[in-house]
């Protein structure tokens, strides 16, 4: 078994032991190995453990290697994680199965577009920054419900979830309740939230998919 087959052994052991912790059903947590920065030949041995479910930040990189890979194994689930520019819109639909990062309104209906070009719906998610960080991607907390309604009602997207990265320097737990209390009030059941360093935290706040990359595939 390789090292990297191991962290991963062990990320789903932790996760399932986080989830009865929380008294949460088994499986009740999706795991999104996050991938980027590493090539095929990296990833595989993870695919090969049977995990089907992965993360990737920028819609470049991800193209110079998944579609052989989803060739290769249909059933995988790819989620984009970073931020998404209007221009890579028509390339995001057609590649990934979940955009996790939805955040203002030209996104929006770019994606609506693409959506409708293509015939092709990948799930959706609005990206909320807890922290309020000027240099950080997301909507604003005090903004994120209208933008969910927004979404909905002007844009004729469907929105599954919401997605946080919360402060590095901060305890992630009251940013996991806030996103947990806006998942509420915009009425939206999926939360991605928690990474690496916090997951377990998340999974006690209601996650239902974490995204870890260095813990499984090592630093970058």
């Amino acid at each position: 078994m390789s090292d990297t087959v191991q962290r991963f052994s062990a990320v789903e052991a932790k996760i399932a032991a986080a989830e009865r912790e929380a008294g949460r059903e088994p499986g009740a947590v999706t795991l999104v190995a996050v991938s980027k920065t590493f090539d095929a030949a990296d990833i595989q041995p993870v695919i090969e453990a049977g995990h089907r479910v992965f993360g990737e930040n920028r819609v470049q990189e991800a193209q110079g290697k998944w579609p052989d890979l989803k060739q290769a194994f249909p059933d995988i689930e790819l989620h984009l994680i970073g931020p998404l520019q209007s221009n890579k819109a028509r390339e995001a639909v057609a590649l990934f199965d979940v955009i996790e990062t939805v955040d203002r309104e030209k996104i929006a209906a770019e994606l609506a577009r693409e959506i409708a070009r293509q015939g092709r719906a990948p799930s959706l998610y609005v990206q909320v920054n807890t922290g309020s960080e000027p240099q950080k991607a997301g909507i604003e907390p005090r903004e994120a419900v209208a933008f969910v309604a927004r979404c909905r009602d002007v844009h004729g997207l469907t929105v599954e979830g919401l997605m946080c990265i919360p402060p590095a320097d901060e305890n992630p737990g009251p940013h996991f309740a806030l996103l947990e209390k806006l998942a509420r009030e915009a009425g939206v059941e999926k939360l991605s939230m928690g990474m690496s360093g916090d997951y377990e935290s998340a999974i006690a706040f209601g996650a239902t998919s974490v995204r870890v990359g260095s813990a499984i595939f090592g630093s970058r």
